[in-house]
């Protein structure tokens, strides 16, 4: 049994470099919500000596507000705008000897775009112009994944070791009582759940299937490192591998 552990980077959580140790994806800020050139490079250059896969982690234009306001951007800007987030990683990257391995929108263009067609049209038509070998990560089961495999792309379904869900398989807003997991062992008992059964239970109690492929450990939080140390360890005792996701083909 294996699993990707992915982390958000370069948003200014501090965390960065030592919860690389223990996660095998980074996802990278492009600066429209965290992030600029000099995070950028400093984060491909630490993903780079660990071994991790990295990826672009674009956004909203919305550095005030972290990228966690929902915004209504038409499908042309929205394109351009991650397009141009993707080629600025791409070309630190390049620089670096690297190369990206994955697309992950960020905070309300993320959740948006789970549950918005033409959105997430828009974000999958910005990484095929960019690289078509780049998989496409969006929350499990959401809008995101299913038009990126539609459009001939490799999707990631991805769920979330500290968020609590909705029974439609959405994430409980941030600003909700309960909606962020701050317990060690909550957190750990949901992804082991995930990996091995499917399964995770939802805000309500309810059990809410799902499958992923990528598990994301929250960078910035208070408990992040204590967090991916505990899950990383845990993994591995009960025999599940920690590695990046298959590239797609070229």
């Amino acid at each position: 049994m294996v699993v990707d552990l992915n982390a958000d980077l370069g948003e200014g959580g501090g965390h960065d470099e030592e919860i690389l140790d223990y996660v095998s994806s980074a996802n990278i800020a492009c600066g429209w919500h965290a992030g600029d050139a000099d995070t950028m490079r400093q984060c491909v250059l630490w993903a780079l000596a660990r071994g991790v896969a990295i990826g672009a982690h674009p956004s909203y234009p919305d550095r005030q507000y972290f990228g966690r306001t929902e915004m209504t951007i038409a499908p042309d800007a929205v394109y351009a705008g991650v397009l141009y987030q993707i080629g600025a990683l791409q070309a630190i990257a390049r620089g670096e000897g690297a190369k990206l391995r994955h697309v992950k929108p960020h905070g309300a263009l993320y959740n948006q775009a789970a549950c918005d067609d033409a959105l997430a049209a828009a974000i999958v038509s910005a990484v095929r112009v960019a690289d078509p070998t780049l998989s496409v990560v969006g929350l499990a089961g959401g809008a995101l994944v299913r038009t990126a495999r539609a459009a001939g792309l490799k999707a990631l379904d991805e769920a979330f070791a500290d968020r609590r869900y909705r029974a439609d398989g959405t994430l409980v807003p941030r600003n909700t009582a309960g909606a962020l997991i701050d317990d060690e062992a909550q957190a750990l008992a949901q992804v082991l759940r995930i990996v091995r059964d499917g399964s995770l239970a939802t805000l309500d109690g309810a059990s809410l299937a799902i499958h992923a492929d990528t598990i994301c450990l929250h960078g910035d939080s208070e408990h992040a490192v204590a967090f991916a140390r505990l899950i990383r360890l845990e993994l591995g005792r009960h025999g599940i591998t920690v590695a990046p996701c298959p590239p797609a083909p070229p």
